[in-house]
């Protein structure tokens, strides 16, 4: 009898507790209509995790190494080991390296490339995952300026350069530009793209006028292209995009000098405030389609 007692009361234990946790689950799904962006700390590199109204989750880049498994382990809950859309903006280390460890520990809805080829053990290493996942049910795509990704709830990924395949062109010039959109607020996401595509987009977007009468280049907060090199941040591209925010996603110790004093000085010139990976850590942003908020 004490023994069915205590089995009882360890079952009713359990329910309790799975109730629990269910519930948590649940509350932890309900976006409240808000789109969440991350700059993940990983380094020297890019790797932008965005958590859509609708519960999609996209991640952009993913760093050289095992530090995004990490930033997600801290910005995704727990029990979650799906994402439904990476995108791979082109081949260098610092870019995909990371992409291959979340290949392998998450199971992925879509991947999004470049058409660039790379010349990298690396990079063949990636292709390999690509085409295994691909095999697994996972769409791939060869990302081309007009694509659009819905996210849901009115929240959008929309590829604006390459506009053509460009499988032998420099990787940077090749990388995939992306502006994520969600009601009247942006994000302008622009891999490594030198000032040559930057103001190739000035060039074929910067007097195009969206329904709101806002120039669509415009964005609440830009990446600052290349890590803040000063081979990006056109002056003409930044005073079209007029963000909100610029920023620096980088390692502290890198070698490149990131951010150059020329792009910190076109930042200036425009009274844009800068925020820094290496300086703050993960910096995440939240919209609710009119407004955008830092995350403090």
């Amino acid at each position: 009898m004490r023994r069915s007692s205590a089995i009882q009361g360890f079952t009713i234990l359990f329910l309790a507790v799975l109730a629990i946790v269910i519930w948590l689950g649940v509350a932890a799904e309900d976006r409240g209509g808000k789109l969440t962006v991350s700059f993940l700390d990983i380094g020297q590199g890019d790797a932008i995790f965005i958590d859509a109204p609708s519960g999609r989750q996209v991640l952009i880049d993913g760093g050289s190494g095992r530090s995004v498994l990490r930033q997600l382990g801290k910005t995704m809950p727990w029990y979650d080991r799906s994402i439904d859309i990476i995108v791979g903006t082109h081949p260098d280390a610092d870019h995909i390296g990371g992409l291959i460890d979340v290949l392998d520990r998450y199971k992925v809805g879509m991947i999004v490339e470049s058409s660039v080829l790379g010349e990298t053990p690396l990079w063949e290493t990636f292709e390999k995952r690509v085409a295994d996942e691909s095999k697994s049910g996972a769409k791939l795509v060869k990302a081309q300026r007009g694509q659009v990704i819905d996210l849901g709830e009115g929240a959008y990924l929309e590829v604006l350069s390459p506009d053509r395949a460009v499988p032998h062109v420099e990787t940077n010039v090749g990388c995939v530009v992306t502006k994520l959109i969600y009601g009247d607020t942006a994000f302008m996401l622009p891999c490594d793209a030198p000032a040559a595509i930057e103001k190739y987009l000035v060039a074929l977007d910067g007097s195009t006028l969206l329904t709101t009468g806002s120039i669509s280049l415009h964005a609440n907060v830009l990446k600052a292209g290349h890590h803040g090199s000063k081979t990006s941040s056109n002056f003409s591209f930044v005073g079209f995009v007029d963000p909100e925010y610029a920023i620096y996603s980088r390692g502290c110790d890198n070698s490149y000098g990131h951010p150059h004093q020329q792009t910190i000085d076109t930042f200036a010139k425009f009274n844009i405030p800068t925020l820094d990976t290496c300086e703050r850590g993960t910096i995440t942003f939240v919209s609710d389609g009119k407004t955008v908020s830092l995350n403090k």
